[in-house]
């Protein structure tokens, strides 16, 4: 099979796992809302700078859950048969691509709770949404990295807090101040530069998840 058919596959192969079980994602969907239930009942009405940080604050819990198991799964036997069979670009590639489509769901449905519960400040809801989006995905490519440096030794949640915290900070600090012009009604125009960074973290997460991690995977 060539690169594309592979990630196809394995993206498939880590759907049906997680529709099998469910346990996991029906986990964090759980934590998500009593989270924002809790914060509802401590803090009953929020100015709109506290609702957007705490949603962020939500959101990234939210993200560490669930992409710290990204690669509890490939170890052992599995790890030697997939070495066999597929490249480890494109193991990679499926895991932040399925990855980010989780984190998709997960904000979507933690946002529509969110709303629910707290009224919603956003006055330009298209940035916000935006800022929501390229958050999931910098969250996944960021994170899933870090899961497979962190498989390699031991799945030590400990490490991966260590090596994600340089990258995490600046991207929350961007994206709290993306979706904070979003609270205020800035358009798009106006946050061009911020939508740039964090396409750019992205795509240079990526770049370097496809160079080092073969390194990882062979070793």
């Amino acid at each position: 099979m060539n690169l594309l058919e592979q990630v196809k596959t394995l993206i498939y192969k880590d759907i049906v796992l997680e529709w099998r079980s469910k346990y996991a994602i029906n986990s964090i969907l759980l934590y998500v809302v009593s989270t924002v239930f809790v914060c509802y009942q401590s803090f009953k009405s929020v100015d709109t700078i506290v609702w957007n940080t705490l949603f962020w604050i939500i959101l990234l819990f939210a993200a560490i859950n669930a992409m710290s198991r990204s690669f509890l799964q490939e170890t052992g036997h599995r790890h030697l048969y997939y070495y066999s069979i597929v490249s480890p670009k494109a193991i990679i590639l499926a895991k932040i691509i399925y990855n980010s489509g989780l984190m998709i769901l997960l904000s979507s449905t933690a946002f529509i709770i969110y709303n629910l519960i707290f009224k919603s400040q956003a006055d330009n809801l298209l940035v916000y949404c935006l800022a929501i989006l390229l958050g999931s995905i910098s969250f996944a490519t960021v994170f899933t990295m870090v899961s497979a440096i962190s498989a390699k030794a031991g799945n030590n949640s400990t490490i991966m807090a260590i090596l994600s915290f340089p990258v995490i900070i600046p991207l929350l600090i961007v994206l709290i101040k993306l979706s904070q012009n979003a609270v205020n009604g800035n358009a798009i125009v106006d946050n061009v530069g911020d939508i740039a960074v964090l396409l750019s973290i992205n795509i240079i997460t990526v770049a370097i998840s496809l160079l080092l991690f073969p390194y990882l995977w062979r070793d």
